[in-house]
């Protein structure tokens, strides 16, 4: 597991080195914001086209097989990035498909890697291990972001993604080195009852949507998730506008917001890892609290208030991913893990590419100080309406006495003619 940490937070390192310069390298050969935004939604597209079957093949292949080929040819994806930026031979048409075959690589990657770390440790130290993944993430982006504004000043762009090149491959030659704690998945078990000419084969992806829809735990997670996503997680947008609005501070002040978010976030997962058997109360617990924190923060009246609002918030907000990744990835059997975490990775990219625009469209309504207030009570007003809900329907009813009939002798219980002739 350290190992395999350590060459993760070289991965996440030379992921965010990409990223960071991705949209200056887009701006660089079109000169447009528009196409900036199209080569993030051609990466995301797969995510949301293809992830239920990328689910369906890591449940289907070895994990270890899977992580490693994959990590290989998203290698391979930067390095020929690297080469025609290098060249001078990048052109728009290449930079989308590259872009595409990125994000359909990772369809099968992510969850390959996420199941790959839990099976390195016993099932009671899980919500710990994915604690040290969010850990590694946050420091991984801030290492990222740091080295590529060095790298590209010294060494060009291409640097940044040969960097992510040799990060990928790192990985992969950790891998065949690694001693799963954890029994590999058996395979798929056939359908008791198989139904002639029924799109719900054994293994297939649409029996890892319909399992996912028959788990309400699971639909109570996605709901929370993808409310929490869309309304209280977007703060490169919500607090910039507020940070360099109503606050009237500079870019640089906002840089500081977001190390404090980042921060926070570390603190977070380092509470994290002391779970061990989250739930989705919890989840919403933290949610909604979250969403509360937001709303008060929206108020703040100075800069300072603000710094001070949001290191709790992200505390917050990090523990409850971090629950919410450890019920998703353990709730369902060992041989559908994949398959739901497809199904996720779908819904994920539907909400992240719903957030954006409600949120600029409610700025343009509310302003900033309003849509992190409005966006936070739904969080939470939502949250404490499902709770109640919830519990409504699993409270018994109450037998009135006069309703209940008279009460049968004890010698009743042992004799069912007397039961029969009772009723």
């Amino acid at each position: 597991m350290r190992w395999w940490s350590a060459a993760n937070l070289v991965s996440n390192a030379g992921t965010w080195m990409q990223l960071t310069v991705q949209n200056l390298l887009v701006l660089q050969i079109t000169g447009s914001a528009a196409a900036t935004g199209l080569s993030l939604s051609v990466q995301a597209a797969p995510g949301l086209l293809m992830g239920l079957f990328g689910g369906a093949v890591v449940d289907r292949w070895p994990r270890k097989v899977t992580a490693a080929v994959s990590q290989a040819a998203l290698g391979l994806v930067a390095f020929t990035t690297a080469a025609l930026v290098a060249f001078g031979e990048l052109n728009v048409g290449i930079l989308m498909a590259l872009a595409a075959v990125t994000g359909l690589i990772a369809t099968v990657d992510g969850p390959a890697c996420a199941l790959l770390g839990n099976d390195l440790v016993p099932v009671k130290d899980v919500p710990s291990a994915i604690a040290v993944g969010s850990l590694v993430h946050s420091v991984g982006r801030l290492a990222g972001t740091a080295l590529a504004a060095v790298a590209v000043a010294f060494l060009g762009t291409a640097s940044a993604y040969a960097a992510n090149g040799l990060s990928f491959l790192c990985v992969a030659a950790v891998i065949p080195f690694l001693r799963p704690v954890q029994a590999p998945p058996a395979p798929t078990p056939p359908a008791p009852h198989p139904v002639p000419g029924s799109s719900h084969r054994p293994g297939s992806a649409r029996e890892g949507l319909a399992f996912y829809r028959r788990r309400p735990r699971l639909m109570a997670l996605a709901g929370i998730t993808g409310l929490s996503a869309v309304f209280g997680r977007n703060y490169g947008l919500t607090l910039a506008v507020l940070v360099t609005g109503p606050l009237q501070a500079g870019a640089a002040a906002f840089g500081t917001v977001s190390t404090v978010l980042a921060v926070g976030g570390m603190a977070g997962a380092v509470l994290a890892a002391r779970l061990r058997s989250p739930s989705v109360r919890l989840v919403g617990a933290l949610a909604a609290a979250g969403g509360l924190l937001q709303a008060v923060a929206g108020f703040s009246p100075s800069l300072a208030i603000l710094l001070i609002m949001v290191l709790p918030m992200a505390v917050v907000e990090s523990v409850s991913d971090t629950a919410g990744t450890t019920v998703l990835q353990t709730d369902p059997p060992a041989h559908m893990r994949g398959r739901v975490l497809g199904v996720w990775r779908s819904a994920s990219t539907v909400w992240g590419l719903m957030g954006p625009p409600l949120l600029g469209l409610l700025m343009e309504l509310a302003g900033a100080r309003g849509t992190l207030a409005v966006g936070g009570l739904l969080i939470a007003g939502a949250v404490g309406a499902g709770a109640l809900l919830h519990h409504r329907r699993h409270t018994p009813a109450a037998v009135l006495p006069e309703l209940a009939g008279p009460a049968l002798p004890a010698t009743a219980v042992a004799r069912p003619e007397t039961l029969r002739a009772a009723a």
